[in-house]
């Protein structure tokens, strides 16, 4: 999966990684992982982040499952 538009949106929203990770309840490392497709994000994740990052829920395609 390709999650720049995502990690463009985290950037916009928070300015950082590091600050979002914080925001969201994750280390760095978790959400670098999860970034570069090396964990998985679960259904509950994935709304969370919507809400935190404004995303409305049908752009979650766009976001989540663009190849």
């Amino acid at each position: 999966m390709a999650y720049s538009k995502l990690l463009g949106r985290i950037v916009e929203v928070y300015g950082t990684r590091k600050a979002f990770a914080e925001k969201a309840g994750y280390s760095v490392q978790t959400l670098r992982w999860k970034l570069d497709g090396r964990s998985e994000w679960g259904q509950k994740e994935i709304l969370k982040i919507c809400e935190l990052l404004s995303i409305p829920h049908e752009d979650i395609p766009v976001y989540f499952f663009n190849f």
